[in-house]
């Protein structure tokens, strides 16, 4: 199906050279920092966690009207590269105010200063923290709900599949937004949607690429199932998880098929595909139609309606 007019021409406008971000993601990081709110609407804290001898910022927002003891912690997106606890600052706020609940946001290190796993381990470490000091909360380790969009998606993922393994804490829920699980993004890649969205629709396949290769130190880290969970031959006893994807996005296909690996596995997942919509739609205001909905969808799996259901597009 086409994607519609009013989409098109709002593609156009906000069509420009895409520059290589190789080599320009320190300029981007400025151009994006110096965009980022610094309105606070919210009752919010800024603390920090210790991970192997660093401190990971997070920043905590506190609904005006609490609906649920739960807890999401929230990591952002960015390609690992870009993008900060100060960017998503408008995100957070509305995921609190609109879930009614406490929202602790990550500041995890960035590549290609920090390449993979420092991203990862900071991650991991404050949710491990959490985990063990969820009493201070007044809540127990199984009302934190990991929540990521896009690079922040996989890296959810894979917190919980270290979680298991490493057994420090299981995670109960998660909520995986246009999540990047794949891996791989040659041209021979498997996944249909790397060339069919691959260009025009702002993310590009081209992008991705230069992300991953800032990501990345070696080689061999490309073989790694933290990095790419699609490669993790066991996922078993994972979170009940909501999948969103994006209709016009390079990496709905890979977000999909790892919902669907996952049911496979015998947990439960909800799969819905955001019709005519683009990769990174989460970030627009909560006016968009496109957000409203997918608050709709968060707050029906939050609320255990829908934890059940079997992936569905």
């Amino acid at each position: 199906m086409a994607i519609n007019k009013a989409m098109l021409l709002a593609l156009k406008a906000l069509s420009y050279p895409e520059p290589d971000i190789t080599k320009t993601y320190k300029l981007h990081r400025a151009v994006v920092d110096v965009k980022a709110p610094f309105g606070r609407f919210y009752r919010l804290w800024d603390k920090t966690i210790d991970c192997c001898g660093h401190q990971v910022p997070v920043r905590i927002y506190e609904p005006k009207e609490r609906r649920s003891e739960e807890l999401l912690l929230f990591f952002h997106g960015g390609g690992w590269v870009t993008e900060s606890i100060d960017t998503y600052h408008n995100v957070c706020k509305n995921l609190a105010r609109h879930t009614g609940r406490r929202v602790i946001s990550a500041d995890y290190r960035l590549a290609p200063e920090h390449p993979f796993p420092a991203g990862l381990e900071d991650c991991y470490a404050v949710t491990k923290a959490l985990c063990i000091h969820a009493e201070d909360f007044g809540i127990s380790p199984q009302e934190i709900i990991l929540v990521g969009d896009s690079a922040g998606g996989n890296l959810a993922a894979a917190v919980s599949l270290l979680g298991r393994d490493r057994g420090d804490f299981e995670i109960s829920r998660q909520i995986l937004l246009y999540p990047a699980v794949g891996g791989d993004y040659s041209d021979d890649a498997p996944y249909p949607s790397l060339r069919e969205n691959g260009t025009g629709y702002l993310l590009t396949t081209r992008r991705i690429r230069e992300y991953m290769s800032l990501y990345v130190s070696k080689p061999e880290d490309l073989e790694s199932p933290y990095l790419a969970p699609m490669l993790m031959e066991d996922l078993t006893h994972q979170p009940d998880t909501l999948m969103m994807t994006a209709e016009y996005d390079p990496l709905r296909d890979e977000g999909e098929a790892y919902a669907a690996r996952l049911h496979e596995s015998g947990n439960q997942v909800v799969l819905h595909r955001m019709k005519d919509a683009l990769h990174g739609f989460f970030s627009l205001d909560p006016h968009f139609a496109h957000v409203k909905r997918a608050y709709e969808w968060i707050n029906e799996f939050l609320g255990g309606d829908a934890v059940c259901q079997t992936p569905d597009k």
